[in-house]
């Protein structure tokens, strides 16, 4: 038997590709890696409508931007089969406040669009000392910061 698997990436289906290439370089510093368009009819099938597919790298992490024609997200809360969030650990107190305020300040340039137009939330600490706060990209994906204290 082989190894466990690796996270490799995730997929954010978009109808708008260049305002997610421009959120996710300007929020995370992510680096276009590389595109195509061209697909095998596997991805065609599975992703009707596909134009581009476009790799954004940050650090280790890989996130495929796929531009596929079609609705807005839905509104926060309200229930569909999907991711419910993903998640980003910090290694301090500091590093996520300044995600948070990276992220305001993102937002507070208006050069994009959010699907959903909700603010990130405060930044909490669970009873466990963990803190984090959510946010959403452009395309109305919920991601989650967290710090993690060290175990004693």
């Amino acid at each position: 038997m082989s190894g466990q698997p690796v996270f490799h990436h995730f997929g954010v289906q978009t109808n708008d590709l260049d305002n997610s290439i421009a959120w996710y370089r300007d929020f995370l510093d992510g680096e276009v890696t590389w595109s195509l368009d061209t697909f095998s009819e596997l991805t065609r099938s599975r992703l009707p409508g596909i134009e581009k597919l476009v790799e954004v790298a940050v650090g280790a992490l890989r996130i495929h931007l796929f531009q596929q024609p079609g609705e807005s997200a839905p509104a926060p809360g309200e229930s569909c089969p999907r991711f419910q969030h993903a998640c980003f650990a910090v290694s301090s107190e500091a590093e996520l406040h300044h995600w948070r305020a990276r992220w305001l300040e993102l937002n507070d340039s208006g050069r994009y669009r959010f699907a959903v137009p909700e603010g990130p939330t405060d930044v909490v600490t669970d009873p466990d000392g963990t803190q984090s706060f959510y946010a959403y990209d452009v395309n109305g994906l919920e991601f989650e910061f967290t710090c993690v204290p060290e175990a004693e």
